[in-house]
């Protein structure tokens, strides 16, 4: 049976029967694709535009989705819109985690970035992100926290934050607290109000906290990641420095499954994977004193033994913690024993 895998100039050449807004000309040529990609019966591309012209967008998306499809090989198609304010010159990159040369870099006057991400919700990513900033910050550091999760923003209650930031000489103020410099999406709507945006909407608000914030300089900026593999985690990928990030999952199998993704996420656009960490690994009942691995236990460091990367530690559920969280006082600030970690194998045989 002969290979049906496309090649990309296959994949390229159906893009090029797809007029752009205007119709004058393919949207190749025009520049508006930023990438295209194929893998395990999925063709996908990525198409440049700004929150003014997503609209105008949609029915491209559409037809290019159906001539991905169209390609003899192609199982399933997708497009995405990413965010961009100027079309890119030249012809398009040969992939999706390309970096745009004439668009620099965001968050410069950070020493380092650390992304804290996962790849599922649900596991404590945001509760690790706030106290591992604020533990930093002890040390001495000036440190900052960015909430990069739009759809479900949690620093303001994390932290305590109930009011909106300040403008500036046309620059978003940061908000204070724990000795953390912040920002949030949730500072600036109200809470319970959802965020019904569409793609090119997220990545223009997290272009606009990255570049638009009046952020001091910093030695270390932590940025509690949105959950999962999607095009906003690659804005970030591709807009940010960032000098390695940490995931967080819990024990169980089917968390572990969404952290893989996470780390390969990770690894395709070249970001160092510092470690990973198991949260939720298992429960101390206050009353007897007994044991309980409600999500099973052992998972991530078995993980992290089996992809070579560092396990930094389990963190115990506890009672404490999310009262803590709830409360808007972070652990890290006056209780720190209870994120209390095991130490890697690897750090153990450094010492």
């Amino acid at each position: 049976m002969p290979d049906q895998t496309p090649t990309q100039e296959a994949l390229l050449d159906a893009l090029r029967a797809v007029a752009d807004p205007a119709g004058r000309r393919d949207i190749v040529s025009a520049g508006l694709v930023e990438g295209v990609v194929f893998r395990d019966g999925l063709a996908e591309a990525a198409l440049l535009t700004d929150r003014a012209h997503a609209e105008a967008m949609e029915p491209v998306c559409t037809a290019a989705e159906a001539a991905l499809a169209a390609v003899p090989g192609v199982q399933r198609a997708r497009v995405v819109l990413t965010a961009h304010h100027d079309a890119p010159p030249g012809p398009p990159s040969p992939g999706l985690g390309h970096k745009p040369a004439a668009k620099p870099l965001l968050l410069a006057n950070a020493g380092a970035v650390i992304a804290v991400a996962s790849g599922k919700g649900g596991v404590g990513k945001s509760t690790v992100a706030v106290n591992l900033a604020i533990a930093l910050s002890q040390t001495g550091q000036r440190v900052g926290l960015l909430d990069a999760d739009v759809y479900g923003p949690s620093l303001p209650t994390l932290l305590g934050l109930n009011r909106r930031p300040e403008m500036r000489d046309d620059r978003i103020q940061t908000l204070s607290a724990w000795g953390l410099h912040t920002m949030s999406i949730g500072y600036m709507v109200d809470a319970g109000t959802p965020l019904i945006w569409r793609g090119p909407m997220v990545m223009g608000a997290l272009e606009q906290m990255m570049g638009e914030v009046a952020w001091p300089d910093l030695d270390v900026l932590v940025i509690d990641m949105p959950p999962g593999t999607g095009d906003a985690q690659l804005t970030i990928a591709q807009r940010v420095a960032l000098a390695g990030a940490v995931i967080v999952s819990t024990p169980q199998d089917i968390a572990l499954d969404d952290a893989r993704r996470g780390i390969a996420m990770f690894q395709h656009t070249n970001v160092p994977v510092l470690g990973l960490i198991e949260n939720m690994s298992y429960f101390i009942c206050p009353h007897c004193g007994e044991r309980a691995e409600i999500f099973g236990h052992g998972g991530a460091r078995t993980e992290a033994e089996r992809l070579g990367i560092d396990f930094l530690g389990e963190i115990p559920l506890q009672a404490e913690i999310r009262a803590a969280s709830d409360a808007g006082t972070p652990v890290a600030v006056d209780n720190p024993c209870l994120l209390y970690t095991s130490p890697s194998p690897r750090d153990m045989r450094r010492s």
